[in-house]
């Protein structure tokens, strides 16, 4: 079993397995006793324990792994899956935002220009890309980088992973309300194509931000959605602490996501979660991009807007039936 140093609640019952898988282990050795039926018996509850857990997971579960600290963040991504990465910083009007990054690369040999959202490992780090969370010159940045794509003709992959665009005074001041609409704007009219991939929280405009690509595709215990559960907890029960029947409210699902065609797939995850191992999450990635480029890349200019802008359009369809009393 892969051991964890930060373990989540409900992943408790696996850790105290392993813990006393550990003690007979010890024991095995320090006795001289051949313990090899109870330790095969532990490994084999450990091994039912975790498939229990991780195939039955609650919205709000997912939404936990979607934050775990070990989780596999953008850079780790575009270290696995590309080449001779190149950032280029700063939006040209007010200063250079670290929580929204982006550059040229290489993937699989073609020139792809790489737009992400980054979280910080350590305190410090998380302090200087601000928690993920991009103010509106982050916004700029990314709009900058797109239009030197499709001035180069280079396709666009976006990682997002925010729980939503910096609400703070500063940002307020700097209109990013106003830059998120400009990239919603600007975004649908590239001509180029764009794919965006949830690697953990998609959470509201902040995501959005530079989610409007011709194809989006999300981890399995990734989550995208309108609001943060904490978020949608406050407003309709005044309670943060109904993030999890928020979270189930909200149907922070993948598959819900496939289900109502917000995305064109759900990218598996090695059980437990991508942290557990990031170099199979990256490589089940790297597929999905290649298929999902291989078949964007053939559309002519036309073409790929009029299906953009098909797609968006059937968003948020629903069907209503009236019942006679």
């Amino acid at each position: 079993m892969h051991t964890q140093t930060y373990v989540l609640e409900f992943e408790k019952p696996l850790r105290e397995l392993a813990m006393q898988l550990d003690a007979l282990q010890q024991q095995s050795l320090e006795s001289n006793l051949d313990l090899a039926k109870e330790v095969a018996a532990i490994e084999k509850k450990i091994e039912h324990t975790r498939r229990d857990i991780y195939t039955h997971l609650t919205p709000w579960q997912r939404v936990q792994i979607a934050r775990h600290p070990k989780r596999p963040y953008a850079l780790d991504y575009i270290d696995l899956l590309c080449e001779d990465f190149l950032e280029l910083h700063g939006d040209r009007q007010f200063r250079d935002d670290r929580a929204l990054i982006g550059g040229t690369a290489f993937f699989q040999g073609q020139a792809v220009m790489v737009i992400a959202q980054q979280k910080g490992r350590d305190p410090k780090e998380r302090i200087s890309r601000n928690f993920g969370m991009p103010q509106p010159e982050g916004y700029r940045k990314a709009l900058r980088l797109m239009k030197m794509a499709e001035k180069f003709n280079l396709p666009v992959l976006a990682f997002i992973d925010t729980p939503g665009a910096y609400p703070g005074i500063g940002s307020e001041e700097r209109h990013v309300s106003e830059a998120i609409a400009v990239n919603l704007r600007e975004m649908a009219m590239l001509k180029i194509p764009t794919i965006a991939v949830v690697v953990g929280e998609g959470g509201s405009g902040g995501a959005l931000g530079i989610g409007v690509t011709d194809r989006v595709v999300i981890f399995e215990n990734s989550y995208y959605s309108v609001i943060s559960p904490e978020g949608c907890a406050a407003i309709l029960w005044k309670d943060g602490t109904a993030a999890p029947q928020a979270a189930q409210a909200l149907k922070l699902n993948a598959a819900t996501l496939l289900d109502l065609g917000v995305v064109e797939e759900v990218i598996p995850e090695p059980m437990g979660g991508a942290h557990y191992n990031p170099a199979a999450a990256a490589e089940s990635l790297g597929h999905s991009l290649q298929k999902q480029l291989k078949e964007i890349t053939k559309l002519p200019v036309a073409k790929l807007l009029d299906a953009r802008y098909a797609r968006y359009r059937k968003l948020g369809v629903f069907e209503e039936t009236l019942t006679r009393a």
